[in-house]
């Protein structure tokens, strides 16, 4: 099945503004609601369509990725759109709240099972270990439940209690039109329950801060900007909802001899004119250790040698780089008077 631009699906072009593709997609919300067109399976898909479509464009990450690599790249990434109406529903609960007055069909509440916050975090590692790939341990905070209430926000001894304004429903409802139209409600704020006596340790939000310890693989290969993902370690989820993952951005530290170009390792070594001109055998520094290196006869400045499948793995384990040895010839300052006789000769037999 050909899967349709999200662009086009939002009617929106290629540079719009996040607040041009919010804006899109509410009036196709909007308009292909499945409380609006009961029965309309073409409608649903529609409906599905818009979130997925907005889903992806806006958050910066996806876009991006979608702008570079298609759906294709998406895939890579593991998104897979939405399952249903319930997975649409609690990701955009604040668009839905605010075109209808509620949060989902039925007015259903805004606590629903929602995904814990992604975390960031910058890893700053050497040259060499990004050629050849290094397990580093990191220690991260985030928010997770509360040891010393479980989680429920109140203090030891004590527990929630269910609020009498919506009887821990979480919301208010009332009847308006074609639809059963439901809003936050104003004493529990959306919670269904309220905490007379907040745990200290959390000070009733049922989450505190921790630090953690996490244990890293930067892979052979990996190059400056490049990111990792590791699932499950944001932040715990929102009434049961899985948690957030933590992506790790790589920066690596320039090294004083090594470059790299893509997959491959690039330096530069300097060589004297008479090693240009009458060739021979020169030691190169390689990630392995030092190789001994052939000089043609007649080298010129620039010259490329290229060692092939030579230090380490690729990022995606398609086998060995190369290293790229870019001759420079070093010419010669503060010359002995023989030194200068002899270039003369030699200038002289040159006929120059």
């Amino acid at each position: 099945m050909i899967r349709r631009d999200y662009y086009d699906i939002l009617g929106v072009s290629r540079n719009a503004s996040e607040e041009e593709v919010k804006k899109n997609y509410r009036k196709l919300a909007l308009k292909y609601h499945p409380d609006r067109n009961p029965g309309n399976k073409e409608a649903e898909e529609k409906f599905k369509e818009a979130a997925e479509a907005y889903e992806v464009l806006h958050d910066p990450d996806k876009r991006g990725i979608y702008d570079r690599y298609g759906h294709e790249g998406l895939d890579g990434t593991g998104f897979r759109g939405f399952t249903g109406f319930e997975d649409i529903f609690s990701s955009f609960g604040d668009i839905f709240e605010d075109i209808f007055g509620f949060t989902g069909r039925g007015g259903r509440t805004r606590t629903a099972v929602r995904q814990g916050a992604d975390l960031r975090y910058d890893l700053r590692i050497s040259f060499m270990d990004a050629v050849i790939g290094k397990s580093t341990e990191i220690e991260i905070e985030k928010l997770e439940k509360c040891r010393d209430c479980g989680g429920s926000g109140a203090s030891s001894g004590t527990r929630p209690e269910v609020c009498t304004r919506c009887a821990g429903r979480g919301q208010v409802t009332q009847s308006s039109g074609f639809f059963t139209i439901s809003s936050t409600c104003p004493q529990c704020r959306g919670q269904g329950q309220i905490i007379r006596n907040p745990c200290k340790g959390c000070l009733g939000t049922g989450k505190a801060k921790v630090r953690k310890k996490i244990q890293v693989k930067a892979p052979p290969g990996v190059d400056n900007g490049s990111r990792l993902r590791l699932r499950g370690e944001g932040e715990e989820g929102e009434f049961g909802g899985p948690s957030g993952d933590l992506y790790i951005f790589i920066h690596v530290t320039p090294h004083d001899f090594f470059e790299r170009d893509g997959d491959d390792i690039l330096c530069q070594v300097f060589i004297s004119i008479t090693q240009a001109a009458l060739g021979g055998s020169i030691s190169v520094q390689t990630l392995e250790g030092t190789e001994t290196v052939k000089v043609p006869k007649g080298t010129q400045r620039g010259k490329i040698l290229l060692l092939k499948g030579k230090v380490v793995q690729h990022q995606k384990g398609f086998g060995l780089v190369d290293q790229v040895i870019q001759l420079i010839v070093k010419i010669p300052v503060n010359l002995t008077k023989k030194q200068e006789e002899l270039l003369r000769e030699f200038a002289k037999l040159s006929g120059e």
